[in-house]
């Protein structure tokens, strides 16, 4: 009876995790209008710094070449994809408890009789599948413009980056998804402050040997510098996984097993203290 119960339950959360996804994919078609806003905003972002590489002979007056302009042009392409998924997937993290204030279901949600892990997992899976769709968009948005080839790319490796890096920015979405919970009038514009500071240290168009020392600090401790480089060399020097193992691929899984357990740990926490206070129906 116990394995019989527990593989009940088991079914029933997973069920619970697709309902949040499912959910998700809804509130997307309902505000359809403003995700083509966010992505036609991507892909003209996206446009203007790779046409920052190609024109940098003739901002710098200096004939780099056609191939080093268009590693330059590849250099800021994958930084910008990289980021445009990593952000994504914090953003529908950390804004998992403004979407639910927004929406008025904030109290039924952490009322239903379900884990908060469930309700993260589906939360997590609809932003990995939401991010790789939007990054895969503005890709061939962007190849209609620049001859983008990855003949010789270790397309495999860069993948696993991306995957392990998930997992890493899945626990730093979860503790910035606290911010909202525990402060109403200004968590969600300091989520967006935590995402500008991400953005700042962790060489997503430029190395961070350009930084001052004490923020080539804080990139050692960002997961997204980590999925940067290993998906550039990947992806731009046919690095394979070997090569990557001590660069990237564990200083990420060392992310994610501290910060995925903490964050769910500090989340718990917060939930109590936000029930206990009266903060979940506060909407400012």
């Amino acid at each position: 009876m116990t394995i019989l119960n527990a593989g009940r339950s088991i079914v029933r959360e997973t069920k619970a995790s697709y309902a949040f996804v499912e959910r998700n994919v809804h509130l997307v078609r309902r505000y359809w209008g403003w995700e083509v806003v966010f992505l036609v905003y991507t892909i003209v972002n996206a446009l203007s710094i790779t046409f920052i590489a190609k024109a940098s002979p003739a901002i710098t007056g200096v004939d780099l070449g056609s191939d080093k302009v268009g590693e330059f042009i590849l250099y800021l392409l994958v930084g910008t994809l990289v980021w445009n998924y990593i952000s994504i997937l914090f953003g529908v993290i950390s804004d998992t408890i403004t979407w639910e204030r927004w929406e008025g279901t904030i109290e039924y949600t952490f009322m239903a009789p379900i884990s908060r892990l469930t309700h993260l997992l589906g939360t997590t899976l609809f932003a990995i599948c939401y991010g790789v769709v939007h990054t895969l968009v503005i890709l061939a948005a962007v190849s209609l413009f620049f001859n983008v080839s990855l003949a010789q790319a270790n397309v495999t490796s860069a993948l696993v980056i991306l995957a392990v890096g998930s997992c890493s920015f899945v626990g730093i979405g979860i503790l910035a998804a606290v911010l909202p919970l525990l402060f109403p009038e200004r968590g969600a514009q300091m989520t967006n402050v935590v995402n500008a500071l991400i953005l700042l240290v962790s060489g997503v168009y430029f190395p961070i040997s350009v930084l001052p020392g004490w923020m080539q600090t804080l990139s050692r401790i960002s997961p997204a510098y980590y999925v940067l480089e290993g998906a550039r060399a990947a992806l731009l020097r046919n690095a394979d996984l070997a090569s990557l193992a001590g660069t990237a691929l564990l200083p990420l899984v060392l992310i994610g097993l501290i910060s995925v357990p903490f964050g769910l740990w500090v989340f718990h926490r917060a939930e109590r203290y936000a029930k206990r206070t009266g903060k979940l129906k506060r909407n400012g």
